[in-house]
């Protein structure tokens, strides 16, 4: 019953995964990760002595601290993707911020430049 639970849970996963990319909430690089995921679920909730004979083989006493190491090592990595990513967007949101003051900036300058020119008689204009 539990490898049911475990396999339908997977399913969803990946189900929910590929609908938000057909809609276009969640992008192709990080749709790959949670296809990972639940493809790897789907795997060992269907193949339930595979997570067994794989702990046997890296030499882990209980497969579910395989399960728990992995899992782990798999957040650590999405932590490490999303520091990069936001390290990514802060250079260009300084970048961007840093162009928006010069075009504002050159763009009050020709504001002044008009104005004062506005402000100054004309020799056919009387006074």
């Amino acid at each position: 019953m539990g490898n049911l639970a475990a396999f339908l849970l997977a399913l969803a996963i990946v189900g929910i995964v590929f609908e938000m990319l057909r809609r276009k909430k969640l992008r192709e690089k990080y749709a790959a990760l949670w296809l990972v995921v639940g493809i790897g679920t789907l795997v060992l909730a269907a193949f339930p002595r595979l997570l067994t004979i794989v702990a046997e083989l890296v030499g882990v006493q209980l497969p579910s601290n395989l399960l728990f190491i992995i899992s782990i090592l798999l957040l650590l990595g999405v932590c490490l993707h999303l520091s990069w990513e936001i390290s990514v967007v802060e250079d260009e949101t300084r970048t961007l911020a840093e162009e928006v003051a010069i075009m504002r900036a050159l763009l009050e300058r020709l504001q002044s430049t008009e104005t004062a020119e506005d402000d100054t008689p004309t020799p056919s204009s009387p006074k």
